[in-house]
C-alpha cells in the first residue's frame, strides 16, 4: 500500500513548486483544485448540481462555471462557500482516491490548498506538509504573476484557511520567505528522504 500524504499552502505561498519538485523526486500528485476545474468544466460532474443551487447566472457561456461570478457570490454570501463546497467536495474526494489507488505502491501528495483543521484529509493521510510563508509575499507573488491588485489578492487570502490554523496542522513546514530555488530544493529533498521511507504500518500522527 502507498504512503499518502498531504500538501497544502495558502495563494502564492510556493506550494506549487514544491508539488513539481516532489514529482520529480518519485511522488504522484493528486491536485484536488485540478480535479475541481474537471468537475465544473462545461459538462462537467458537478456542473447540474451546481446550476440547481445557484442559478443560471453561475453558468459561462461555454457551459463551464464562471468563476469570476461565483468568487463575487461567495464574497457576497456568507453561506455561498459552504454549499459550494457542500456540492464539490464528496466528488472531488472519490476522484482523489480514484487516482490514488491508481499510483498503485508509489507515494502520493494530495495537493489540497484548503486543507482545515475538521478536514477528513486528517485521517486519510500520514503526514501533512504545508508550505507558509508572510502574506505580503503571498499578495506580491500574486500580483506578479497574475495582474490582480492588492485587495483582490488579499481578499482572496481571507477567505482561505488562516496560516496559523494550517501551521496548526502540520507534521513539516517549508518557510517558503526569501528561499532561492537551490534552498527549496534542498529542504523538499530531505523532507522526501525521511518521509517516503516510513514504515507501513504505522499510525497517521495527530
Amino acid at each position: 500500500m502507498a504512503l499518502h500524504f498531504a500538501l497544502t499552502g495558502g495563494i502564492g505561498s510556493g506550494k506549487s513548486t514544491v508539488a513539481r519538485l516532489l514529482v520529480e523526486h518519485g511522488a504522484v500528485l493528486v491536485d484536488t483544485d485540478a480535479i475541481a476545474h474537471m468537475l465544473t468544466t462545461p459538462g462537467g460532474a458537478a456542473m447540474p448540481a451546481l446550476q440547481r443551487e445557484f442559478g443560471p447566472e453561475i453558468v459561462a457561456a461555454d457551459g463551464a462555471m464562471d468563476r469570476g461570478r461565483m468568487r463575487e457570490r461567495v464574497f457576497a454570501d456568507a453561506t455561498a462557500k459552504r454549499r459550494l463546497e457542500g456540492i464539490l467536495h464528496p466528488m472531488i474526494g472519490a476522484e482523489a482516491q480514484r487516482q490514488a489507488h491508481m499510483a498503485g505502491t508509489q507515494p502520493v501528495f494530495f495537493d489540497v490548498p484548503l486543507l482545515t483543521p475538521g478536514s477528513p484529509w486528517r485521517q486519510r493521510v500520514r503526514r501533512i506538509l504545508v508550505v507558509d510563508c508572510a502574506e505580503d509575499t503571498q499578495v506580491q507573488r500574486v500580483m506578479q504573476r497574475s495582474g490582480w491588485t492588492d485587495e483582490q489578492v488579499r481578499r482572496v487570502i481571507v477567505q482561505q484557511t488562516p496560516r496559523s490554523a494550517r501551521r496548526a496542522l502540520a507534521d513539516a513546514v517549508i518557510h517558503n520567505d526569501g528561499l532561492d530555488m537551490p534552498g527549496l530544493r534542498d529542504q523538499v529533498r530531505a523532507l522526501w528522504d525521511h518521509w517516503r521511507v516510513l514504515p507501513q504500518s504505522a499510525a497517521p500522527s495527530v
